[in-house]
């Protein structure tokens, strides 16, 4: 019987390529628990088995410059799995799984820039309205 080792909310998908940028594929991932057993990673209905892993890459993250946190890419021949973890020391530790430690930074993609563009342009028209009726 498995052993569990941790467990912390998470933010996941399943994503080819670049996942360190905040994006469409971080806005819609799956939010839920990722528990760290002694033979493998489980969220939700994915279940990875450390055997399969190819490759495990923690990323080290600091979130709008403030917030530290990580990422973790794990990928397997089927899937590369992404979870956004917040920063705890169980991730400081030596893992259950061989890891490589990187330290990361979060980009943006042209999605993220738009929608922060239309929420900014949103806010200072509602500023511009509230000052107008003070006149």
């Amino acid at each position: 019987m498995p052993s569990l080792l941790h467990r912390c909310k998470t933010k996941a998908t399943i994503a080819e390529g670049d996942q360190m940028r905040y994006g469409p594929n971080w806005l819609l991932s799956r939010r839920g628990t990722l528990k760290v057993f002694d033979d493998h990673l489980e969220c939700g209905d994915w279940r990875v088995e450390y055997e399969h892993i190819r490759e495990a890459i923690l990323y080290s993250v600091r979130s709008n410059f403030i917030f530290p946190g990580y990422v973790l890419k794990v990928e397997t021949a089927e899937e590369q799995y992404h979870f956004g973890l917040n920063s705890g020391e169980f991730w400081k530790c030596e893992l259950p799984f061989p890891v490589r430690r990187e330290k990361g930074r979060l980009g943006y993609s042209l999605f993220s820039l738009t929608v922060r563009t239309v929420v900014a342009g949103y806010l200072l028209y509602l500023a511009w309205l509230w000052i107008s009726t003070w006149r």
